[in-house]
C-alpha cells in the first residue's frame, strides 16, 4: 500500500475551565473568606442564596449586573473580581502549555 502514512493519534485535549465556573470559585472563596453564609451575602446583592449558589457552582452565566452585585456585596470591586478571574483563567492555561507535548515531541514519538 502506498501512500503517505498515517499521522499519530493526537492526545485528547484537556477542557479549559468556564469563565462561569471559575467565577462561580472566586465568589464561593471570597464569601468564605469573610466568614458568610450563602444568604447573608444573597441578601446584601438583593439576590436568593439559591442563585448565588448556582453561581457558585457554575450553574448559572449571570448577567454583568449581578455579578457586580454579588461582588459589591463581598466588598470587591467588579473590575478586581474580573482581574482575579482572568489571572487564575491565565494560570490555568500557562499549566496546560506546560505540560502540554510541543508538535516536535509528538512527531519524535511517532
Amino acid at each position: 500500500m502506498t501512500g503517505s502514512p498515517t499521522p499519530p493519534p493526537s492526545a485528547p485535549r484537556p477542557v479549559e475551565p468556564l469563565w462561569r465556573h471559575m467565577l462561580g470559585n472566586r465568589l464561593r472563596r471570597l464569601r468564605r473568606d469573610r466568614g458568610e453564609t450563602l444568604g447573608e451575602t444573597a441578601g446584601r446583592a438583593g439576590i436568593s442564596p439559591q442563585y448565588l449558589s448556582e453561581m457558585e457552582r457554575g450553574a448559572k452565566d449571570p448577567s454583568s449586573e449581578m455579578i457586580a452585585a454579588v461582588a459589591g456585596a463581598l466588598g470587591v470591586t467588579l473590575l478586581d473580581l474580573t482581574i482575579a478571574v482572568a489571572a487564575e483563567l491565565h494560570a490555568v492555561g500557562e499549566q496546560r502549555t506546560a505540560h502540554a507535548p510541543s508538535r516536535g515531541a509528538v512527531a519524535l514519538a511517532a
